[in-house]
């Protein structure tokens, strides 16, 4: 057990909570929700709404985050972590915008919603002849 060590030593806390000057060292409040909404606007960018809005508060609450740390940057931990948020709120934005547009332009290559209607009812009969 020559590796072990003891959690109580000072030695390690990375990210320790005692005084720094006149206040308490902490995480950015809305890290873990920014990354979330990142996550699950990436993972949510074929629906396209879904991915949009998730993207959007994830952004805004990194932007947030990030303006706190600029204020402050001794008071708060875990930019990197916003940052990453930050990125994946983009890159969810970005599919989800795209997917959106493509969309538009595969039904109006189609003729338009009343074509792409009648062709997802056509399909629909298929399916139920075949059964």
């Amino acid at each position: 057990m020559e590796n072990y060590q003891n959690q109580n030593e000072p030695q390690n806390y990375q990210n320790s909570n005692f005084n720094n000057g006149n206040f308490m060292v902490t995480k950015l409040p809305n890290t873990t929700v920014s990354l979330v909404l990142g996550i699950i606007s990436i993972v949510c960018c074929c629906t396209g709404i879904i991915g949009i809005i998730c993207g959007i508060i994830g952004l805004i609450l990194a932007n947030k985050d990030l303006k706190l740390y600029k204020t402050n940057p001794n008071q708060f931990t875990g930019v990197e972590t916003t940052n990453t948020a930050k990125i994946l709120n983009i890159i969810g934005l970005v599919l989800s915008i795209g997917n959106i547009l493509y969309s538009v332009y595969a039904i109006m290559q189609m003729g338009g919603w009343d074509a792409y209607m009648q062709q997802i009812e056509q399909t629909m009969e298929m399916i139920q002849q075949n059964q």
